[in-house]
């Protein structure tokens, strides 16, 4: 599993109040509480295999009759199910503060049960249960058919590829695999989600055509670690085939691969890239940091000079494919030689994404047992350094679009623009498109050709071509 661009979204999530009528007896209020229906709201923490997991949720309890939303600002839901984040310390304690939140809104009398699921409730069941027994149940990451139980409800297989999305229709998660056979030091998802497990090449073609059928003309391929896909069930890696027999899916425009582990990085994936146009030349490949000491540290299995090689092969093959990328500040045994090292890599690499993670230091871990020498504060800086890096080199390369057209796709309208995204970046982490909404009129969910004409750092300004 590779450190990723975590959305944390419930930061700012406020507990509604719930109004009830007043009875004259008793008897009548609880005869009241006795026919109210139960409405269930799902809160999403973490990243977007968690928000996979909250739309499966969402998708079994409406097939079995009950009325649930996803993050709904009704006034009037009495069951709320955490889908919780356990993968760095941040994201911990948000977890953790929603669960409180939500707790205090029950003890108010606001809400009537609180369940908790995903990896945090995987991973701290027991201490959570002993800490805050005010939760009516704690649920595992595979747990789903106990949590339906507790709904008198039954897991449907008939379901299953018949995922309700929780937002715009035009693109789709697709969560190819489960868990984690990796051994990095700084990782603590195979402890959360288990050994790798691959989902059948059929299924997933079958939940593509059903996302087609309805709307959807863009596929993010996610998994802890995407290039493993297929050892378990096919004794081989077969990500390039999956890839194809999508990409063959009438409806589907855009196909984006991420989280893609560099050791033994399958290179059929980029020739099926370059022999299908709906499947982006976006690649997400985690390579954690520039040093080969630490990547050794780390038990990532590469070095500094393998991984450029990998990614000099790749755009080889593929001139102009956008690189995203992640790197760990901090680790230990991270000296100011080795974060130069880092430094200097990215100016090597140029890549055209990069997000940066300070190092947090997880229990039971491999790297739990080295030393944590490195304070919070110059973690922060380090990676801050970093990003002032990649600010210059993702200006530079924005500024190199200006005058050109792109296929864009739009995704949204806020403030005063209609926002989209070009095929070399993916949904909430990468660069934006803005088109004035005073000069121009587009669709949610269509394409349009756009001609840049201006570009920030991470943003490009544009105007429709008729």
């Amino acid at each position: 599993m590779d450190m990723e661009d975590w959305s944390y979204k419930c930061a700012d999530k406020q507990v509604y109040s719930i109004t009830f009528c007043t009875f004259a007896t008793k008897e009548k209020d609880l005869k009241a509480r006795t026919l109210k229906k139960d409405k269930v709201n799902i809160i999403t923490m973490g990243c977007s295999k968690n928000l996979v997991d909250s739309e499966v949720i969402l998708t079994q309890l409406k097939g079995n009759g009950i009325n649930a939303n996803h993050e709904s600002g009704e006034s009037d839901n009495n069951i709320v199910i955490i889908n919780t984040c356990g993968f760095i310390d941040n994201a911990k304690q948000e977890s953790v503060d929603t669960i409180l939140q939500y707790v205090d809104a029950k003890e108010k009398g606001l809400v009537e049960k609180v369940y908790v699921t995903g990896c945090l409730s995987q991973r701290y069941k027991d201490d959570l249960e002993k800490e805050i027994p005010q939760v009516d149940a704690f649920f595992g990451t595979r747990d789903l058919p106990a949590l339906l139980k507790k709904f008198k409800a039954d897991y449907k297989h008939e379901l299953v590829g018949e995922r309700l999305l929780t937002h715009a229709s035009h693109y789709a998660y697709m969560k190819i695999s489960e868990g984690c056979d990796r051994p990095c030091s700084f990782c603590a998802i195979p402890l959360m989600r288990g050994g790798h497990v691959s989902t059948p090449i059929e299924e997933l073609v079958r939940e593509a055509e059903h996302k087609a059928a309805n709307g959807t003309k863009e596929l993010l391929l996610i998994a802890q670690d995407s290039t493993y896909y297929g050892l378990d069930l096919y004794k081989k890696r077969r990500l390039a085939d999956l890839m194809g027999a999508l990409a063959d899916v009438n409806g589907i425009d855009w196909i984006r691969l991420h989280y893609a582990y560099p050791t033994g990085f399958p290179m059929d994936v980029i020739d099926v890239m370059k022999d299908h146009p709906n499947i982006c030349n976006y690649l997400d490949i985690p390579l954690q940091h520039g040093s080969s000491d630490v990547l050794k540290v780390m038990r990532r299995g590469t070095s500094r000079e393998k991984q450029e090689e990998l990614i000099h092969s790749i755009r080889e093959k593929i001139p102009g494919i956008a690189i995203r990328t992640t790197l760990i500040a901090g680790h230990p045994g991270e000296g100011e030689k080795e974060f130069q090292e880092m430094v200097d890599f990215v100016e090597r690499m140029r890549f055209e994404r990069l997000g940066v993670f300070t190092y947090s230091h997880e229990e039971d871990t491999h790297a739990f047992g080295m030393a944590d020498d490195v304070p919070a504060e110059e973690k922060q800086a380090r990676a801050n350094h970093l990003m002032e890096v990649q600010e210059q080199i993702s200006f530079d390369l924005n500024q190199e679009k200006v005058g050109k057209t792109f296929k864009v796709l739009i995704d949204k309208k806020e403030n005063g623009y209609f926002v989209g995204r070009t095929e070399f970046d993916s949904v909430e982490v990468d660069n934006e498109v803005l088109i004035d909404a005073a000069a121009h009129y587009c669709r949610i969910g269509d394409f349009v050709e756009v001609k840049i004409s201006d570009a920030t750092e991470f943003d490009l300004y544009g105007d429709v071509v008729e």
